[in-house]
């Protein structure tokens, strides 16, 4: 089966030439695997494989986006990717405990309201650089909700760049595996970081969205954002937002529905009206018909997404768009149409006629793209067939 799955070009990484795991951007802006990257820094270089650019920094910084699609990618083609090992087993030094603590004390019993700031920032900076000060937080689970306390002091609680700290550093820490249970437990930081997509500026509303999308890993997490009320601002953002706040609520958006209570939670909060308009726009084409064909699977959505105009646009895409993955979802998408809903059969039939893509598609699609073109093409028959005799 994986054979006959041609991996895209920008999943695989540049120095192994195998499907990423763990996709990691350089400071040149080049996307590797974190472990082969790793090494090539490790062994001293201080240069982008790719473009032999001079790094300004040595920094990894974690590519969510391309890490959901390849993981969508991998679903739907059957393809098992062995677990990580894991690489987050990182050795915390007694020094690095010293600095956490001290750095807390700065945060949460400082009365020097600068110096709390200035302390927040370097806790922000700390849990960027160091995977290992991430594995602290994991021998305080206390401290993200102190943090949050002292941020919610009236002086501090106003000050957008603080919020966007605090937001940033709850981000980071939610990279390291262990510590994704530990936040979603703490009854504090689930709730602060929707106030966050509400009211933070865009930097602070894009990296609540990127940390809920990191979270929502674990199924529990999934269950309680959803119930916190996440859907609609991550909606709003996805519409409203700038367009790296628009990827980042997608991938949240995408990751919460693949547990079944969120997908009526994310229709209610009018994401299909935003995801259609998208796509319409040319603007999010790809993240969009990947939310949509998940969604699909859910009977009232699928209504939903018929009524709201869902066939001309699935059509559109199917004729006119040249990725092979997004002619894929947008028939995955109106093949549940056609199967819930027989009145849209009609102008199925008609663009089939005019324009054929469908048969198109039966022959030259991805292999599930086939199948469902096909099951489509099957129904229309069925159905002419059936209104032919009972004339």
């Amino acid at each position: 089966h994986a054979e006959a799955a041609v991996v895209p070009e920008q999943f695989l990484c540049p120095i192994s030439s195998e499907i990423m795991r763990d996709p990691v951007v350089l400071a040149s802006g080049q996307t590797y695997d974190r472990r082969f990257i790793q090494e090539w820094l490790s062994a001293g270089n201080r240069t982008c494989p790719q473009t032999q650019q001079v790094l300004s920094n040595t920094i990894l910084i974690p590519n969510h986006l391309v890490r959901s699609m390849i993981a969508q990618w991998c679903t739907e083609n059957g393809i098992a990717l062995s677990p990580l090992e894991n690489q987050e087993e990182d050795l915390v030094t007694n020094n690095e405990r010293k600095s956490f603590s001290e750095l807390f004390d700065r945060i949460s019993s400082s009365s020097n309201i600068s110096e709390k700031r200035q302390a927040i920032k370097d806790l922000r900076l700390l849990t960027k650089r160091n995977s290992s000060f991430r594995a602290v937080i994991g021998e305080n689970p206390d401290s993200i909700s102190q943090m949050i306390s002292a941020v919610s002091n009236p002086e501090l609680e106003s000050n957008s760049e603080v919020l966007e700290d605090t937001v940033t550093t709850i981000l980071n820490l939610s990279i390291h595996e262990s510590n994704k249970k530990i936040i979603g437990d703490d009854t504090k930081a689930i709730t602060f970081l929707i106030s966050a997509l509400q009211s933070g500026t865009m930097e602070a509303r894009s990296n609540a969205a990127a940390a809920i999308f990191s979270l929502s890993a674990l199924d529990s997490n999934k269950a309680k954002i959803g119930e916190s009320g996440a859907m609609r601002p991550l909606v709003d953002l996805l519409e409203h937002g700038s367009m790296t706040a628009k990827k980042d609520a997608a991938s949240a958006i995408f990751s919460l529905c693949k547990m079944h209570e969120n997908k009526s939670r994310a229709t209610k909060s009018g994401v299909i009206d935003v995801v259609l308009k998208a796509i319409s726009d040319e603007s999010l084409t790809d993240e969009s018909l990947t939310i949509l064909a998940l969604l699909s699977s859910d009977h009232e959505t699928v209504e939903e997404i018929g009524e709201t105009g869902g066939v001309p646009c699935m059509l559109h895409i199917i004729k006119d768009d040249q990725c092979k993955r997004n002619k894929e979802n947008a028939v995955a998408v109106l093949f549940s149409i056609c199967m819930y809903d027989r009145t849209k059969l009609r102008e199925v039939v008609e663009d089939e006629n005019l324009n054929g893509s469908l048969a198109w598609l039966a022959q030259n699609g991805t292999s599930r793209a086939r199948r469902k073109a096909a099951g489509i093409l099957d129904k229309l028959k069925r159905t002419i067939h059936k209104t032919h005799y009972s004339c």
